[in-house]
């Protein structure tokens, strides 16, 4: 693994993961200033392993993997850092690699399901028809072998009647049906990362874990990354290997799912955590919430970025917390957080009831 995530105490992974993202920071000018969108991410994922990305509206989440997929306009966005495919004809880094290099990989290499099904998919053209066009891209062959193939692609996804339903338009399909319908779009040329942005939103709860176990078993057949957008962390504790923790634009915490679930090193994962419902700890009270909001992306706070809604801040000696960042530093092996306190510390002021 490159040196990057050896002194993040990672050096007993592999040394080439699958996607290797060093340093990523993504901004975009406005009239009102520089809106610092990520700042300075680092992640890897592995073939067949599930990286969870999680965190509020505006962390960042989207805006780093849209990176990664070369969909951000160039003449309206700042981009530094690299992200690295470490495939079988040698590496390639899509943040400096030509454009024409990226567009050939998007589909194929790596793939992405959007938020809204509905507003991805074209209104004026058959499921069959925007699914067989994807593997034609990257395919020669003839119509027919192509709906052929996007027949083939829907019965895998669980649609029943593929033969017959190919021909119909995206309003004709259920919410879950539509979400289905893009799994077999952006999974058509068998890539070998798949991006799914909140792929169970607007979905009701069954709904949602037949989703979450699609894209489980399609893992499963294509030996797939994934890497799950999304804040929730009931989904994430069911799929995930990993979890990355975003908070204004960074990583607050990273590590295996264990880890940030039951040994939380940052004041923002445990808020998250606690505002959960959970059937063995719920007595019938309020849920926790996390104080105050997100900050603006143009006027961070100095210092921590979460030290105006942490109930921590004031256990840490000379005001550090409004006047330094902290470093993602190993709290344990193979678990990262961005906080001045340690995992003792933290613990010693719960006990006080300090975040209760």
């Amino acid at each position: 693994m490159p040196i990057l995530i050896q002194e993040f105490g990672f050096s007993d992974r592999p040394m080439n993961a699958f996607l290797e993202v060093r340093n990523l920071s993504v901004s975009f000018p406005t009239d009102d200033g520089l809106v610092q969108a990520t700042n300075d991410v680092s992640f890897s994922v592995e073939l067949g392993q599930t990286l969870a990305i999680v965190g509020e509206s505006g962390s960042g989440k989207s805006v780093s993997n849209l990176a990664i997929m070369g969909l951000h306009n160039p003449k309206s966005t700042n981009i530094s850092g690299q992200a690295i495919f470490n495939l079988e004809t040698g590496p390639i880094d899509v943040l400096a690699a030509p454009e024409e290099t990226v567009r050939k990989m998007r589909g194929k290499t790596m793939s992405m399901i959007f938020q809204d099904p509905m507003s991805s998919l074209h209104p004026f053209y058959s499921i069959g028809n925007q699914i067989s066009e994807a593997w034609l891209l990257y395919n020669d062959a003839g119509k027919k072998e192509a709906k052929a193939r996007a027949i083939e692609m829907l019965d895998l996804v669980g649609i029943p009647g593929a033969s017959r339903r190919v021909d119909d338009f995206p309003h004709q399909f259920s919410g879950g049906m539509r979400q289905r319908a893009m799994i077999a779009m952006a999974l058509i040329n068998n890539p070998k990362l798949l991006i799914a942005d909140e792929p169970t939103t607007a979905l009701d709860v069954t709904v949602q874990a037949q989703i979450m176990e699609l894209i489980k078993n399609m893992q499963k057949e294509f030996n797939m990354a994934v890497i799950l957008i999304t804040h929730d962390l009931g989904i994430v504790a069911e799929v995930a290997d990993d979890i990355n923790v975003m908070y204004a634009g960074r990583l607050v915490e990273a590590g295996g799912v264990d880890d940030v679930f039951y040994n939380s090193d940052h004041p923002y994962t445990r808020g998250l955590l606690a505002s959960i419902p959970r059937v063995d700890s719920f007595h019938g009270g309020r849920l926790s919430t996390i104080p105050g909001q997100p900050p603006s992306l143009i006027h961070l706070p100095s210092g921590c970025s979460f030290s105006p809604r942490c109930a921590f801040a004031d256990h840490v000696a000379g005001n550090k917390c409004q006047t330094t960042m902290p470093e993602l530093t190993a709290k344990a092996p193979k678990h990262l957080a961005r906080c001045h306190l340690s995992a003792s510390e933290i613990e010693s002021a719960v006990k006080k009831g300090v975040g209760a």
